[in-house]
């Protein structure tokens, strides 16, 4: 007898969606079976049944931008999009460098997050102060960036190979913004003159991050630090990277906007990178596809409306998306764009290994029950009035998605339908425990 049975559920199982019943005791997967017996029920009604999203790549704000996100609207919005875990980003205001602003988020995270959390650690000029980082629990170090982008946290060529030194002798892992400062620098001065919106993606070319991961992967090769290189946006960096055996993400924003979207969405388009042209588009999808690509994160950043009127070269860099990015992916799979496997991997399976997190990820036994349950024929469209991050707007206005219709955490029900049962607070926090997939150049 189990505590709790998740009955008439269809889940993908060894490459074949079978129906099944899921026992869950002590908010850990106990037995996965067909007819098992529970002290309660939950009825998913033949929905598909997979691991919730773990997302390795979120700004949450709060302190003191609260006017953008907070840790309590933030992870309502991952709750409706069906990621049960969250990696925020370090370069908050303040920055997490140290053990004060480390342990001002984390009070602020465990007093209002309603799903389990991560904190990265910030690399700037507080090399020493990295240890202590480490001590206190961050999953991972980065984003460390190579270029400037919002929050002002770039690093000169010095400073970075230090401390992807001193990262390596900890044995954490690095997540790299990978962009060529340099060149952005010129080509803002080239192009003062063009005053269109898509000059953005002209001042960020491809090959700025072409650059930097070039560096970026040379870096890994002197230091053996564990790396990571997140959102990459072009058809090459792909290349680079697979070439060198470290891991990265791609973004939904990279796979769903392209250069035709400047004229519609104006500011609201911007991101660093920038989006890009069709073949860099499609040379994602087809790395997504063919397991190139390990992770999908939504690197969810947002900014106010107001702010994002503003022209695109005052407006500040960054879209929603942590509640978006299930749904888009859902749609690409009913549409025949992606398998289902590939997705539950990039989402689920693949964050949990790459960045260690352990007990997450998987629908097997003595796993934690974090759930989310999908009728794959409920297609929907996308609007900001149906959406609850505080930024009041989405890059994907007019888009389908099939959006989770019942998400668990740790076998509790936080959300059936139009009924919420999540509590503020009741998120965990997961500490860095060391990488768990070396790239192979490190092996």
């Amino acid at each position: 007898m189990h505590g709790l049975v998740v009955e008439n559920a269809r889940a993908l199982l060894d490459g074949e969606i079978i129906s099944c019943s899921i026992g869950i005791d002590e908010g850990k997967i106990s037995r996965i079976g067909k007819i098992l017996k529970g002290e309660e029920t939950f009825d998913a009604r033949g929905m598909l049944v997979m691991p919730g999203a773990i997302d390795t790549h979120v700004h949450f704000r709060d302190l003191r931008q609260e006017e953008k996100e907070d840790w309590l609207t933030g992870s309502r919005a991952a709750i409706y999009g069906g990621v049960t875990t969250v990696v925020d980003m370090p370069n908050t205001d303040p920055p997490t460098v140290d053990e004060d602003s480390f342990e001002v988020k984390r009070t602020v995270a465990q007093n209002r997050c309603m799903i389990d959390f991560a904190i990265n650690g910030g690399v700037s000029g507080n090399l020493k102060r990295l240890p202590r980082l480490w001590e206190l629990g961050v999953l991972a170090f980065g984003e460390v960036f190579m270029a400037h982008s919002t929050g002002g946290m770039g690093l000169d060529p010095e400073t970075l190979r230090e401390a992807l030194k001193m990262i390596a002798r900890l044995g954490a892992m690095a997540s790299i913004h990978a962009e060529d400062e340099a060149l952005h620098e010129r080509l803002k001065k080239t192009l003062k003159n063009d005053t269109s919106a898509s000059v953005y993606s002209q001042m960020r070319p491809p090959e700025s991050e072409v650059n930097a991961v070039t560096e970026a992967i040379e870096l890994q090769r002197l230091t053996k630090v564990p790396m990571h290189i997140t959102h990459v946006s072009t058809a090459k960096s792909i290349e680079l990277i697979s070439k060198a055996g470290i891991t990265c993400d791609v973004t939904p924003h990279h796979l769903f906007l392209t250069m035709g979207h400047w004229k519609r969405l104006g500011a609201r388009a911007k991101m660093n990178p920038p989006i890009r042209d069709d073949r860099d588009v499609n040379a994602l999808w087809k790395a997504v596809n063919e397991g190139t690509v390990e992770v999908l994160a939504s690197d969810h950043a947002p900014h106010t409306a107001d702010e994002k009127k503003l022209p695109v070269r005052e407006a500040p860099a960054g879209v929603p998306g942590v509640e978006t990015m299930m749904p888009l992916m859902l749609k690409a799979v009913a549409d025949g764009r992606l398998p289902l496997q590939r997705l539950i991997d990039m989402t689920s399976a693949n964050p949990a290994m790459v960045f260690g997190i352990g007990g997450k990820g998987r629908l097997a036994r003595g796993y934690d029950a974090d759930l989310i349950f999908v009728d794959m024929g409920a297609k929907s469209v996308i609007t900001a009035a149906n959406l609850h991050s505080k930024a009041g707007w989405t890059p994907y206005e007019g888009f389908e998605g099939i959006f989770p219709s019942a998400v668990m955490l740790r076998g509790e029900l936080l959300l059936d339908g139009k009924e919420f049962y999540a509590k503020r607070g009741a998120g965990r926090l997961i500490r860095g425990k060391g990488y768990a997939r070396r790239p192979k150049s490190a092996r």
